[in-house]
């Protein structure tokens, strides 16, 4: 797709439907992520009823408290990730793409919902204090010993399995593991929504939003954004800052996982060594009770 077509409503339709070829820049680049979302409320009110089984008419009001602005500069590096969401001015939601798997996303993730959930100004009562949910969309599995495509996850009682409270929730969408979705996730739709932000080609996302208006409107404005120079800056700046964490951290996992092998090798090397010297203090108790013999019997002789 040149870069240099006109982004009028009417032109973009039209270009969409006849698009072909890779997509440049996505929705796991969380800067189209939160561009679209935050441009097109149609979007953002389908992606929250799917994710919390609601109903259109059961949003009376959504607010994104964080918006940023197409035409501001941003440090790619401090780029603020979350998009914060007020629903029905009763309920605070952080929607996060996470495509770099930097090893720490269950104390990222419980931090970025402790601060929503730290809301009271002073004076009010602690009653007042709003659910917090923060939903990850990972490109990466963050708990590979128990795979799961739509999880969420409540404070209980370890015991009895009793709620403690559900003003506190987390939820994690693993990208990487859409054929996991169970009957509930598709009468919902997020594994669509998942496979749509997955897409790599226009064939591929016009496939998947076919006959699904709020999809196709996703799509729409994916295909305007990457039409237009701005954006397509921003997403670059922000898709080369994260090859370069996923170089780091993909090397850092390597040099850990070597200098774990190097440990362990140290390990059976001293293992080896103290084998080995007690074998040696073995032999050298054996030789001396030898020598001793042998001096014994020498002397023995003499007489």
């Amino acid at each position: 797709m040149s870069k240099n077509l006109p982004i009028t409503s009417d032109s973009v339709s039209h270009s969409f439907r006849n698009a072909t070829g890779p997509i440049d820049y996505g929705f796991v680049n969380d800067y189209m992520f939160r561009t679209i979302l935050q441009e097109n409320e149609r979007v953002l009110r389908g992606l929250i009823c799917a994710l919390l089984h609601l109903k259109d008419e059961d949003i009376l009001s959504i607010e994104i408290k964080n918006p940023i602005l197409p035409g501001d500069t941003f440090d790619a590096k401090e780029f603020i990730l979350d998009v914060e969401i007020t629903l029905n001015n009763a309920a605070l939601i952080n929607l996060e793409m996470q495509v770099v798997n930097e090893y720490n996303w269950s104390e990222r993730s419980l931090s970025y919902l402790c601060r929503r959930f730290d809301q009271l100004d002073k004076g009010q009562d602690y009653t007042e204090c709003k659910p917090a949910i923060h939903i990850g969309f990972l490109d990466f599995t963050p708990f590979p010993e128990c795979p799961e495509f739509y999880a969420t996850y409540k404070l209980l009682n370890i015991k009895n399995q009793h709620l403690y409270s559900d003003k506190f929730i987390l939820s994690v969408v693993d990208l990487t593991h859409i054929e996991l979705a169970t009957d509930e996730d598709k009468t919902y739709g997020i594994d669509r929504w998942a496979r749509l932000f997955k897409s790599t080609t226009w064939e591929e996302i016009k496939m998947i939003a076919e006959n699904n208006p709020v999809l196709t409107e996703a799509s729409e404005k994916l295909y305007t954004y990457n039409a237009d120079e701005a954006a397509r800056q921003r997403s670059q700046a922000r898709a080369e800052y994260l090859a370069h964490e996923r170089a780091v951290n993909n090397r850092l996992a390597k040099l850990t996982e070597e200098n774990a092998v190097l440990i362990s090798e140290k390990q059976e090397w001293t293992t080896e060594k103290q084998a080995m010297v007690s074998e040696n203090q073995a032999l050298a108790a054996e030789n001396e009770r030898l020598r001793a013999q042998l001096a014994k019997f020498e002397n023995s002789d003499a007489l």
